[in-house]
């Protein structure tokens, strides 16, 4: 799988802290880094990378060479030394855990253990990279969070300055707050930060996920961080794709939809088109199945295999029916031509009518009785994988919770790809590299 991701234009290099199943890592691969070193905790999900890109790195501590693959130190976190890669990466990339953040979460927020924002910040002293990026569920920025949040973005501001075991969160931030008014003694030493808000849908990915993305620049570099905010504005939208639904373009990408389906859409829409916003038309869960640049469709689920078999459907692993799919209140249906419902990882993998579609086929009348006119069955695996974006050839390990799971936690590559492409667009143009 290694010599099917991009090579890199040019040897910048990364370290991945909670890789999960790659997708940030692979993002940033595709967008020109190379991996010194892959952290993860969760034994499937490194199973996936060893999988697919990365080797057990062992005890030593070296830098890989350019066509190594990536060399993941599994296991906690907290046990990892960084202090060998110090001054040589250029991007420090990861998910810190949102458990203590998300809504789905119990919210204890920095008070959980599962905070590994600190962990981050250890990883920066110890390595000092140029760049930072971090990807987190919106539940950070509740109002209940704020302050504490406030208090996360000042500490990757400083993060060398480190706070005292004895000392809580709030009498750390004063101290933050106080240093963040002098001048750097040394700009290497403080970052500058941007928190943005994104909808992955916004950025091609077929996908409605609300996330925030934090990327810092290390200081010294001068990085124009309005110029940069401007390089990372969205470039698709819903009013696009409801014009394209209305002009027909839509459609021409899809000349096999059944009229009655075409006929429901467009009485949902609007008369009139919305106004011209320059955007590319959202991508919908259709177009994730028929293929994004270049894939090949996805073969049809037929409805009497809904029995768990593998049967290498198209020659694609993990297009698998899965049989018990419900609809209920609170867990709508994904719909074929809007962006699928947010991935999300759930308790089993599968929480209801999270991962469920409605088809194209219309229910019979002894089937009747459901608030949709349409059959609906679980998404496939294969089918989850594209809506985050992940390549068809991506091998995904465990059962398939697990495999959902890995989903679920993971930053869409079209989302993450485009943020480190600007990153390193960023850094060359402060380095001057041609």
């Amino acid at each position: 799988m290694l010599e099917q991701l991009e090579e890199p234009v040019k040897d910048r290099t990364s370290v991945e802290l909670f890789a999960g199943g790659g997708g940030l890592a692979m993002a940033v691969h595709r967008a020109g880094f190379r991996p010194l070193l892959v952290n993860e905790l969760v034994k499937y999900a490194c199973d996936t990378l060893l999988a697919n890109v990365a080797v057990r790195r062992g005890d030593e501590e070296r830098i890989p060479g350019p066509n190594e693959r990536w060399p993941l130190v599994s296991g906690d976190v907290s046990n990892v030394q960084f202090e060998y890669l110090w001054d040589r990466v250029d991007l420090l990339a990861g998910g810190p855990p949102c458990q203590p953040f998300s809504l789905g979460g119990i919210a204890k927020g920095d008070e959980d253990k599962r905070n590994m924002f600190p962990q981050m910040f250890r990883a920066i002293r110890e390595i000092q990279p140029k760049a930072v990026i971090c990807e987190n569920v919106r539940g950070l920025l509740r109002p209940s969070f704020k302050p504490y949040f406030e208090y996360i973005e000042r500490e990757l501001r400083l993060p060398f300055i480190e706070r005292d075991e004895t000392t809580n969160w709030r009498e750390h931030d004063e101290v933050l707050r106080d240093r963040l008014a002098e001048e750097p003694t040394d700009p290497k030493q403080r970052y500058d930060v941007v928190t943005m808000k994104v909808n992955a849908a916004d950025y091609g990915v077929p996908q409605v996920r609300n996330r925030i993305i934090i990327v810092a620049f290390r200081s010294d570099l001068g990085i124009d961080m309005q110029r940069f905010e401007q390089a990372v504005s969205p470039r698709y939208s819903e009013a696009a794709l409801i014009r394209s639904m209305l002009d027909g373009t839509y459609w021409e990408r899809h000349p096999d939809v059944p009229g009655h389906v075409r006929e429901r859409l467009m009485a949902r829409l609007p008369d009139t088109p919305p106004k011209e916003d320059g955007m590319l038309p959202w991508r919908t869960l259709r177009d994730a199945i028929k293929g994004i640049d270049g894939q090949r469709p996805l073969p049809p689920v037929p409805w009497d295999r809904l029995d768990r078999r593998e049967y290498g459907l198209g020659g694609l692993t993990d297009h698998i029916g899965w049989p018990d799919a419900r609809i209920y209140p609170g867990h709508t249906p994904n719909e074929l031509d809007r962006p699928a419902k947010t991935v999300k990882a759930g308790v089993h993998g599968v929480p209801g009518g999270e991962s469920v579609m409605l088809t194209d086929d219309l229910l019979s009348e002894s089937t009747a009785g459901s608030p949709y006119a349409y059959k609906h069955r679980y998404m496939t695996v294969r089918e989850t994988a594209r809506v985050m974006t992940f390549p068809d050839g991506w091998k995904l390990a465990g059962p398939r919770g697990e495999q959902m799971r890995q989903l679920g936690n993971a930053v869409p590559v079209m989302l993450g790809e485009f943020f480190a492409r600007a990153i390193a667009a960023a850094l060359d143009e402060a380095e001057g590299t041609p």
